[in-house]
């Protein structure tokens, strides 16, 4: 199985290279600012594949294509002792996303109930975000980056509003 490995940066903001088992470079995620929690995943030519951002003055995390068409939503559910989100891809369908409570490991299934994806976080807790993601499913690779860093800027969200 391959994997594909991503992060963060500390600041959110800049470039980072996408690479494979291999260290091989396949794509770049392009991190916005760090105010602004868009991103972008593109291919090694760096041409923008998907992009990723927060619909205005919501919690849910838009993944678009090259042309800012909406290919789903990603948005967070109610759950106690774990972390669970939804993303409803306008091609695939519904992938429910879970993680136990104090996890760093997320398993994505598809409305059949099998795994469609399994990411997790391979970071430190003090560093910033990174990721291997192994995918399964129907989803482009790039599309489910996006999504992983949908569930990262949520949950990064979300403990920053817990904070205040």
């Amino acid at each position: 199985m391959n994997h594909l490995y991503f992060k963060d940066n500390f600041f959110s903001s800049g470039e980072t290279p996408i690479t494979d088992d291999n260290g091989q470079v396949t794509g770049h995620l392009n991190l916005h600012s760090m105010f602004h929690s868009g991103i972008t995943v593109q291919d090694q030519a760096h041409k923008q594949v998907v992009s990723g951002k927060f619909r205005a003055f919501s919690n849910k995390w838009i993944v678009s294509a090259r042309f800012d068409s909406e290919l789903g939503v990603l948005k967070p559910r109610l759950a106690f002792f774990k972390q669970r989100l939804l993303y409803t891809s306008h091609r695939h369908g519904e992938f429910a996303i879970e993680s136990p409570a104090f996890s760093k490991e997320y398993i994505m299934t598809d409305s059949r109930d099998h795994t469609a994806a399994h990411f997790r976080r391979i970071s430190g807790m003090f560093a910033s975000g990174a990721y291997q993601l192994s995918n399964n499913s129907p989803l482009a690779d790039e599309e489910l980056i996006a999504v992983v860093m949908g569930v990262h800027a949520i949950i990064k969200r979300q403990q920053s509003a817990a904070a205040t």
